[in-house]
């Protein structure tokens, strides 16, 4: 009895101490998301104060306004949104579609095909950009325009997806398949109906992935758009923050917008997203 009480109190030792490092770990983690908060709802003067302040002596949220009048979050919001949302429906469905193709059917050449697609995943964009950029403009005639960021993404979203959902889908037995096709179903029809509501957490996985990537992605945007009326979020807050100089409070408060609609988009699929990258469940 004595040495089942000593590991009890042992267990409960290790899981506060586990607890209490978690929550330092996680607090630290916030810290940059909170100062950068709490600079968005002080004046400028307070920022410059030495030494800083954790708090804000008076929460200024009419710096928010302030900053709508500069900073059309929501124009920028609505541009951004034209290019992710077909991006990663487009990129989330065609990667579906060939890592089934990759995983599942058998066509000549198929090894190959693939050893391609994931080698590509070792060329920098900067080898691609170039060429990419004459083929829109000077053969294709497009510019200052979406299609150049959408378009792509209905190629398989990226050779990693591809790869990812190929894994997740050669984990399912190929039994499952055998036993539709002997009842008639075609490819598609194994796709669509066993293959899909198995790997959801794999999808899920990939649009966060697309999501996160298209969010970022400042590069490619400042290329292809050069229209005011055009910008996106991440090309309306570089813009903001060069215009502004040493505003601090109001660039704060832009930050704070533009990573606002990530955390939101994040939280609804996060569970997918942690239940796809460590790949549980997927056998059964």
């Amino acid at each position: 009895m004595n040495t089942l009480h000593s590991k009890e109190k042992l267990n409960r030792l290790f899981n506060t101490l586990t607890f209490v490092t978690l929550t330092l770990l996680g607090a630290l983690v916030l810290l940059p998301i909170w100062w950068m908060f709490r600079s968005s709802l002080m004046t400028n003067a307070e920022l410059y104060a030495y030494p800083p302040k954790f708090l804000p002596s008076r929460w200024l949220f009419s710096n928010y306004q302030a900053t709508l009048e500069f900073f059309p979050f929501f124009k920028y919001l609505k541009n951004t949104l034209t290019i992710i949302v077909p991006s990663v429906v487009g990129g989330t469905i065609t990667a579906t579609m060939g890592g089934y193709a990759f995983a599942r059917l058998r066509f000549k050449g198929r090894d190959t095909l693939f050893l391609l697609c994931v080698g590509s995943m070792l060329l920098p964009t900067m080898v691609t950009l170039l060429p990419l950029y004459i083929m829109w403009t000077r053969i294709l005639g497009v510019y200052d325009s979406y299609l150049p960021l959408v378009l792509p993404h209905f190629c398989g979203g990226g050779a990693f997806n591809i790869f990812l959902i190929r894994q997740f889908i050669k984990s399912i037995p190929r039994e499952m398949d055998e036993a539709a096709t002997i009842d008639g179903a075609s490819p598609m029809r194994i796709l669509v109906s066993i293959i899909v509501p198995v790997i959801r957490s794999a999808m899920i996985v990939v649009a966060l992935l697309l999501f996160i990537m298209l969010w970022n992605d400042l590069l490619q945007q400042i290329i292809y758009i050069n229209s005011l009326d055009k910008f996106t979020i991440a090309l309306g807050l570089s813009q903001f923050k060069g215009s502004l100089g040493t505003d601090w409070s109001m660039i704060m408060c832009a930050t704070c917008m533009s990573f606002v609609p990530g955390i939101i988009f994040y939280l609804f699929g996060q569970r997918y997203f942690i239940e796809g990258i460590v790949m549980t469940g997927m056998k059964n």
